[in-house]
């Protein structure tokens, strides 16, 4: 049997993402995104419903602060207490997952998604995803960008502005474009 093009998407197989399945997975995302994204300070029992209906998982004592996007919502696995301040993105064509207590500065992006370097393959209209795996007790600086395919290790700071472009390990700091280890904890 033939594989779906959801299937391909979450097996890191190039995809077509005008997929029928796929565009009303974006549709229903988007639809709770913007209920979401209206809702004030004192809403926090309907952000909570939306959260848990637009996540694959979501833990306890998560807060994301709006405007936040998503493209699926379904393959975002949510640790305990994750923060999330204004304006993230987390392009979630494969599964982002975060461990317990993950902090992001404004404006942080997370890629799970990505386009193929041939220019032949590209034109196609076909895409690519991998994973992106955040430890536990991490913290990421305002405006990183996490590449598609990284995982970050428990106890790590990634400094602002960042580009994430490889694993790093646990227990580091690390900054730059592209994101390197400045230092061991």
């Amino acid at each position: 049997m033939e594989k779906t093009e959801k299937q391909k998407m979450l097996s890191g197989e190039l995809y077509l993402a005008d997929d029928l399945e796929l565009v009303s997975g974006r549709n229903r995302a988007s639809r709770l995104l913007r209920m979401y994204n209206t809702t004030t300070e004192v809403q926090e029992a309907q952000r909570k419903q939306i959260l848990q209906e637009l996540f694959g998982k979501l833990g306890n004592k998560v807060t994301i602060v709006p405007p936040f996007y998503c493209d699926y919502g379904t393959n975002i696995d949510a640790g305990d207490g994750l923060y999330m301040n204004f304006g993230c993105v987390i392009l979630d064509c494969n599964l982002v997952t975060f461990g317990e207590n993950v902090l992001c500065a404004p404006y942080v992006q997370i890629y799970a998604a990505y386009h193929p370097t041939e220019p032949e393959i590209r034109l196609s209209g076909r895409e690519l995803a991998a994973p992106v795996n955040i430890g536990n007790n991490v913290w990421i600086g305002g405006s990183a960008i996490i590449c598609p395919g990284v995982t970050i290790g428990d106890n790590t700071t990634i400094g602002a502005g960042s580009v994430v472009v490889k694993d790093i390990p646990t227990n580091v700091v690390a900054a730059g474009n592209p994101c390197r280890i400045i230092r061991h904890l």
